[in-house]
């Protein structure tokens, strides 16, 4: 017996087995890959979830801080419209006080010119008497001359 092995048949079997080797180490190298690949995607991932974390985190902050301003706002929206009702409602008691002024202040008118009236008449009543007066000086003044100058009277005809 021949301890020789025929060539034909060993090749076909090494043949397949290094087929075989080459596909594992490629499934192998492609399981690698994608096992390298899948790792870097996680750690992205998990780097944008930290990412908006801190992002939330901001906001609710900024949400607070705004909510306190509107607390902020809408205290002194209320104290600037009390201080605004109270100073209309001061407007409004002056503008009363200053209406009842002006009426008043227009039956006083109305008054003066009552006797603004009557003054009128009385000055023209007094210039009447003035000329009336007038008037009567003029006899008095030829009364006067007549005692003043007595010769006059006794003896008319000497002028």
């Amino acid at each position: 017996m021949s301890t020789e092995i025929p060539k034909k048949g060993r090749a076909v079997p090494g043949i397949l087995i290094a087929i075989a080797v080459l596909v594992a180490c490629l499934a192998f190298g492609g399981m690698g890959m994608f096992m390298f690949n899948m790792g870097k995607d996680m750690a992205t991932m998990t780097e944008a979830v930290s990412q908006m974390t801190r992002d939330v985190h901001s906001m609710a902050s900024n949400m607070n801080g705004m909510a306190a301003d509107m607390q902020l706002m809408a205290d002194s929206m209320v104290t600037g419209q009390d201080k605004m009702g109270k100073d209309f409602a001061q407007v409004a008691a002056d503008m009363r006080t200053m209406t009842q002024s002006m009426s008043g202040m227009s039956q006083d008118m109305s008054t003066l010119g009552d006797h603004i009236g009557t003054m009128n008449v009385n000055m023209a009543a007094m210039n009447q008497a003035m000329q009336r007066m007038s008037h009567d000086m003029s006899f008095i003044r030829y009364d006067i001359n007549k005692f003043t100058e007595p010769e006059n009277i006794m003896v008319p005809f000497m002028r």
